[in-house]
């Protein structure tokens, strides 16, 4: 059963998805900035390396531009339960973030979420701008100046204490959904010592819930590895003595509702490297469990000339050909 080859049209430049989600459900992606403009180089990431870091906020795309796209995917009837305002980098590097939400607001009751690394609440403008989201995911990986150095890498003059301080600014200003992300790395902070600095730090920011993340993606640094499940309980223990803690499960993507399945593989492979299985498992129920269709569909896809395949820890991930991984 062969699939559309159309390719992605120019008015999907930002907006990608839906893409199903545990934590929001379909959630529709915006892409706001360009690939790896960010203030940190988490070892982490799933985009590659920052080889220049950004640290001056600007309009990198017109605001009309990706309010019109979302209107259009809007207007066609998918279903979506949340809006989230992500970036190939740090999200909240888009100056305008305000703006947009509030735009967003005139035309759907949609809620919207930002998923940010948090690194420039210390800007009271930046803080302005999230008041009006429905929930804000920032990031906070570390307790201690020594272990944020070394798990996500700031540029020069982003420390610790500033993120921090800013947290704790926000936490006290924002009246929506707080959700801290936790990005929990083998040997680094999931230590008895490391996730304490952590507790303490979050009773701080007072957030209303801890959501738990486990790198199983293809990472920039090689010997970022997923910490056993011991290790996993453990931070689900201390952690959930400062708010509510959501656990790593993995959600299930979902492909049913698109038209244009390479155009929406290619869209979520552009910004983080997919697992072949959970495509696999997708188009099986894509599909409606015909097997044959589900990997005669992979193998199309594959041989749309989009993607490698790259292993990490006896799984393979799709990633877009043009990126790479550590280029």
């Amino acid at each position: 059963m062969p699939f559309d080859q159309k390719r992605e049209q120019p008015g999907s430049r930002h907006v990608y998805g839906p893409v199903s989600s545990r934590r929001l459900g379909q959630s529709l992606g915006v892409d706001l900035v360009p690939m790896k403009s960010c203030t940190w180089n988490c070892i982490y990431c799933q985009l590659g390396r920052t080889k220049h870091y950004v640290t001056e906020r600007r309009e990198f795309f017109p605001l009309e531009e990706i309010v019109a796209e979302i209107l259009a995917v809007l207007k066609s009837g998918v279903p979506v339960d949340w809006i989230t305002l992500v970036g190939s980098g740090e999200t909240m590097l888009y100056k305008g973030v305000g703006a947009l939400i509030a735009d967003i607001k005139k035309h759907t009751d949609i809620p919207v979420a930002v998923i940010t690394n948090g690194s420039l609440f210390h800007l009271r403008e930046v803080r302005e701008e999230l008041l009006g989201a429905d929930a804000v995911l920032p990031s906070f990986n570390a307790g201690s100046p020594a272990l944020f150095e070394l798990i996500d890498r700031p540029a020069p003059g982003f420390t610790y204490e500033r993120h921090l301080d800013g947290l704790v600014q926000f936490g006290k200003e924002y009246k929506g959904k707080l959700w801290v992300e936790v990005m929990l790395i083998k040997g680094l902070n999931d230590t008895d010592e490391a996730l304490c600095d952590i507790a303490e730090a979050l009773r701080l920011v007072d957030p209303d819930m801890v959501h738990l993340v486990l790198p199983t993606r293809p990472a920039t640094e090689e010997q970022v590895a997923v910490p056993d499940r011991d290790s996993v309980e453990r931070a689900f223990e201390v952690l959930s003595s400062v708010a509510t803690v959501m656990h790593p499960v993995k959600g299930r993507m979902a492909l049913e509702g698109a038209e244009d399945l390479l155009a929406a593989v290619s869209a979520i492979v552009s910004r983080h490297p997919l697992q072949e299985r959970e495509l696999l498992d997708a188009l099986f129920s894509r599909f409606s469990g015909d097997r044959c269709a589900a990997s005669g569909a992979l193998a199309e896809l594959y041989a749309s000339g989009r993607f490698d395949r790259h292993m990490q820890a006896g799984e393979v991930y799709w990633i877009s050909r043009q990126q790479g991984l550590r280029s």
